[in-house]
């Protein structure tokens, strides 16, 4: 998982704060991603986003991996909700400049089995924050990503975004005791490291969420701690040296009623649920 090797790495960091890894130009881009509403966490990467029915007088959220969670990793087919939290960040700027801390005071869901998320309420507003320091969440899309677009992932906690694209999904995807569904695998040259986890996958046409970057192979190891591995229907396992993968995010929406709360037991929601 992504999280890993980060202190090896931070000489790394010095030499690409300000540097853009580029892949072929989206065409129907909106606009440039940047690093504007991504939060960089002590040990990963997060972002400010909002879901989209979300309101201006509603907290803020801030999106990160399971793994990423301030507790640790989680137990497999563990699941956490509604759990007091402190947990904090430095919210970033288009260029990477820090604007300001943001804190959490309530972990709202999290989970490593299925998927790979944290979602926590911050103490703050979107209008606050928008007010203080001219910060506009992302958007959760509602809907699965296209095979095939174009994304970008920005990392709050490198300063550097990668520009990719979507290479197909992975129906199952094991790394050591952790399995997910559905997970979305990048083009071959997609190459993110270690503290890029918790990075969302923007879309570039929409601008919008659509995942979150949270592992890759990177030794060659089948199915162990940070060589994840793909799981075919008949059992058989895969792994691919380098390759880079996400979770979806609009399984969220699935789950989001109309006042903006988590229902895991709502009709169609895809979020893991606790075991029984």
């Amino acid at each position: 998982m992504r999280l890993r090797r980060t202190i090896a790495l931070a000489a790394t960091a010095v030499a690409a704060a300000t540097g853009i890894l580029t892949g072929p130009a989206p065409a129907q881009a909106v606009a440039a991603v940047n690093l504007a509403s991504t939060i960089a966490l002590n040990n990963c990467s997060a972002s400010l986003v909002r879901y989209p029915n979300s309101i201006s007088s509603d907290r803020a959220l801030m999106l990160t991996n399971g793994h990423c969670y301030e507790g640790g990793f989680l137990a497999a087919g563990q699941v956490l909700q509604n759990r007091t939290s402190t947990r904090s960040g430095t919210l970033l700027n288009a260029a990477g400049t820090a604007l300001g801390r943001v804190r959490a005071d309530r972990l709202l869901y999290a989970t490593m089995t299925g998927t790979d998320v944290t979602l926590y309420r911050l103490t703050s507003t979107y209008a606050t924050l928008q007010s203080s320091y001219g910060a506009t969440a992302l958007t959760i899309a509602d809907s699965r990503p296209a095979d095939g677009s174009a994304v970008a992932i920005p990392s709050g906690y490198w300063k550097r975004t990668w520009n990719c694209k979507i290479d197909g999904f992975v129906g199952g995807l094991r790394e050591d005791r952790w399995s997910w569904h559905d997970s979305i695998r990048y083009d071959p040259a997609c190459d993110t490291i270690s503290g890029t986890s918790g990075s969302p996958i923007v879309d570039t046409a929409s601008g919008q969420v659509v995942g979150i970057n949270n592992t890759g192979n990177e030794d060659g190891g089948m199915c162990t701690l940070n060589n994840p591995c793909e799981v075919a229907d008949d059992g058989t396992t895969t792994a691919f040296p380098g390759q880079s993968y996400g979770q979806q995010t609009y399984w969220f929406t699935t789950c989001v009623t109309a006042d903006r709360t988590i229902d895991l037991t709502k009709s169609g929601c895809l979020l893991t649920k606790p075991a029984a």
